[in-house]
């Protein structure tokens, strides 16, 4: 090989391997892409993690998680993590306007960034946001090292994302010209084509039997040679989720989607979020009941939040996904922050006024 092409290749490589590289986390609503990034800046190995958060609302709950979970350097010494949050908006449809911008400023911070690891929300499409790491501004300084799409095991082998595997695919083989797919079962099949690895979690909320049912369909939908991972609480070795080195803006005519023809997309128009803000407090058991009869009566996907609690002197956490509620304590209240009640509800042609009678606000 001639001297100068040696010392091309040489340039390339040390350019290369100063991009920052970026590990996209994809997955439908409560499937626990917060729970797993949590666990990966509390066990960070001394890698300094910046995180981007998208949020579909306009109350930043994930963030904010995320900002009171205890992180400390490989001196155990506590810092501060890096979080960006970006709310009432689709990364994948506000690249330009949210992204770039943001993708700019983290990039300043590049000699203290090992890595960034970005939650899209739960309707976003991971396609149009890689692509933006083609764009100049951001190509030489970072790469996409893998897309991580998380699977809520529970759900799926209980129908609520997707239609009954069995049912479908006999409806299919009877009529192939039926399109039984809904915009929500598009979305999730999007974020397994681009995935390099799925995380499988709510294992324990199934039988082994319906996980290696779960387990045979995700194979079936995957591309040849992506794994799926089994994953309790978020708790996943980094040497597993990070390091697959697949420069995946330059690979994404491998992944194909049901989008890749359109030159914008548009969620479901019926899909919204109603956000509320009181400083009324909640007995824990009341506001569950409350709830689960509010989400018999609308179609509800996502609930997430904060919840004030008379004479607790913790911030009760509060996550649910379809008509599963989950409740935990994350911190003390501050004595500088008001005690608010927060939650944030995504759902199908949701009205704010039948969510606060609901809740008798």
């Amino acid at each position: 090989m001639p001297s100068y092409l040696g010392a091309f290749f040489s340039f390339l490589e040390k350019i290369m391997a100063a991009k920052i590289p970026v590990t996209v986390i994809t997955g439908f609503l409560g499937s626990g892409k917060t729970t797993l990034i949590r666990e990966q800046l509390q066990n960070n190995q001394g890698k300094r993690i910046a995180v981007l958060v998208n949020e579909f609302g306009e109350i930043g709950i994930d963030g904010d998680l995320l900002r009171s979970c205890r992180v400390c350097d490989e001196d155990g010494k506590e810092i501060t993590p890096n979080i960006v949050e970006l709310t009432n908006g689709c990364l994948c449809c506000t690249v330009q306007e949210e992204f770039l911008p943001t993708m700019q400023e983290l990039l300043k911070r590049r000699d203290r960034i090992d890595c960034i690891l970005i939650e899209t929300s739960g309707l976003a499409l991971p396609k149009p946001l890689i692509q933006a790491f083609r764009w100049q501004e951001i190509r030489n300084g970072a790469t996409v090292d893998g897309v991580i799409a998380v699977v809520d095991c529970e759900a799926v082998a209980s129908g609520r994302l997707v239609s009954n595997l069995e049912a479908l695919d006999a409806q299919r083989q009877e009529d192939p010209n039926l399109d039984h797919e809904t915009p929500i079962e598009e979305l999730f099949e999007d974020q397994l084509a681009c995935a390099d690895l799925v995380l499988l979690t709510k294992t324990d909320l199934v039988d082994a039997e319906a996980q290696a049912k779960v387990q045979s369909w995700l194979k079936q939908e995957l591309r040849d040679g992506v794994k799926v991972v089994a994953c309790g609480d978020g708790k996943v070795s980094s040497e597993i989720l990070l390091g697959f080195n697949a420069a995946v803006e330059d690979d994404l005519d491998a992944r194909p989607s049901h989008h890749d023809e359109e030159e914008e997309h548009e969620h479901d128009d019926d899909i919204n979020s109603i956000d509320i803000v009181t400083e009324r407090a909640f007995e824990p058991s009341q506001l569950l009941a409350a709830l689960k009869e509010t989400i018999a009566k609308q179609e509800i996907y996502r609930i997430k939040g904060f919840v004030n609690v008379p004479h607790k002197s913790m911030r009760m956490v509060l996550q649910g996904v379809g008509d599963r509620l989950e409740t935990s304590y994350d911190r003390l209240w501050s004595s500088d922050e008001t005690r608010q009640t927060r939650l944030v509800f995504i759902g199908q042609s949701l009205e704010r006024s039948q969510i606060e009678a609901a809740l008798s606000l």
